[in-house]
């Protein structure tokens, strides 16, 4: 039986931001009996979400969940979805945790256009609110955190992160860029790919094989466009989703995996990944 996410607790959290002073208040509320759940490995989930939400008149407003790092850190993640899912996508999901167990303090959440209606994609007129909201979120959590702050997202969310990266490169350290939507499936010639030799740090893509957005031969091409530091983790078997029976207690272990590799080791690793 998989690994699921447990969360052993509810909290409804406000944030107050001044200049130079933040505050955090949560009031937790009860789900229920208490109880312990365990892993495959024996080992307690001891990472819950706190339920988020930043919103001031004249701003664009920030939703989701914060998910804190196992252990002392102050280095955050802010990680969105795609146009046809939310901040609770089940890959976005495992992933926080995954990156919370590694010592990352991660914020998914949802999009501008996502947070105006539950469903529906986005609109193309909407994409520069949706960079927007990607900013004030990284914003936020660099008013949190004092170290690093890295920004991905799955297709749609990682491609908006892109441009903004691109047009700002200091904005954040690095790019996790989950099945990149390269190309509309079905026609290969309209690249998405005009900001890549504007992109000035290191990316990481993680994409399956059997991607219909884009292949991993269509994709190795394509970032030779980016001057920064790139690397590309095929999944074998894996479509747009990436998220897959046979992958999903691997993959977001392989994803982080490689993401400290490239983003956190001390040394550098030209280790290739696949799965």
């Amino acid at each position: 039986m998989g690994n699921r996410i447990h969360i052993r607790r509810l909290y409804r959290a406000t944030w107050n931001v001044r200049p130079f002073q933040r505050r955090l208040t949560a009031t937790r509320a009860s789900c229920g009996p208490k109880r312990d759940n365990f892993g495959d490995n024996g080992v307690v989930a001891h990472f819950p979400a706190e339920p988020f939400g930043y919103e001031r008149p004249g701003e664009v407003p920030v939703r989701g969940f914060v998910h804190r790092a196992a252990s002392p850190s102050a280095d955050a993640f802010v990680l969105t979805h795609g146009a046809g899912g939310n901040c609770t996508a089940p890959l976005l999901v495992a992933l926080a945790e995954a990156f919370a167990a590694s010592g990352l303090n991660v914020l998914r959440c949802d999009l501008p256009f996502r947070q105006l209606r539950p469903h529906g994609p986005p609109s193309p007129a909407g994409a520069k609110r949706d960079q927007d909201g990607i900013r004030q979120a990284v914003t936020l959590m660099r008013q949190r955190f004092s170290g690093q702050v890295f920004v991905g997202g799955q297709s749609y969310g990682g491609r908006q992160a892109s441009i903004l990266a691109a047009s700002e490169p200091q904005l954040v350290e690095g790019l996790l860029l989950l099945s990149y939507p390269l190309h509309p499936p079905g026609r290969p010639a309209q690249l998405r790919t005009a900001h890549f030799p504007n992109l000035r740090l290191p990316t990481l893509f993680v994409s399956g094989t059997k991607d219909a957005f884009g292949s991993v031969e269509e994709l190795e091409s394509a970032i030779k466009l980016i001057l920064a530091p790139t690397r590309l983790v095929p999944i074998e078997g894996a479509g747009h989703g990436l998220l897959t029976k046979l992958n999903r207690e691997e993959l977001p272990k392989a994803i982080v995996k490689a993401f400290n590799a490239m983003f956190r080791a001390k040394k550098g690793n030209d280790q290739a990944f696949r799965i």
